[in-house]
């Protein structure tokens, strides 16, 4: 579990839904319905997460379940025992064994700088 300053967190007791702006990186462990658009910040998937929402975000860690799109402008990482159903749009991806996925991956070549 994250324990930097600056991070978001919503417990396993909250239950959201609708649209999620941050500008801060947010860790959810809670049930979430809705978007959550976090560009350039980190947007971690507890592992009591249970969110049905496409994401948005620079990096889009995944422990628990997640049912929706993802579009990371850094990277995806989809850990162990997380289970996400949906397309995943990334420069870099990682899909660690015991892992489930479902949907499409399209990698993205971030412009030359």
């Amino acid at each position: 579990m994250p324990t930097e300053n600056g991070v978001a967190r919503l417990g396993k007791s909250v239950k959201i839904v609708g649209q999620i702006s941050s500008s801060q990186d947010l860790y959810v462990d809670g049930d979430l319905d809705g978007s959550i658009d976090a560009t350039g910040h980190t947007v971690t998937v507890g592992p009591d997460g249970r969110v049905r929402a496409n994401i948005k975000a620079g990096t889009v860690v995944v422990i628990g379940t997640l049912r929706g799109n993802i579009e990371a402008g850094h990277k995806t990482e989809i850990r162990q025992n997380a289970k996400l159903e949906g397309d995943v749009r990334t420069p870099s991806i990682v899909v660690e064994d015991g892992a489930y996925f479902k949907g499409g991956i399209d990698i993205v070549r971030q412009p030359a700088g």
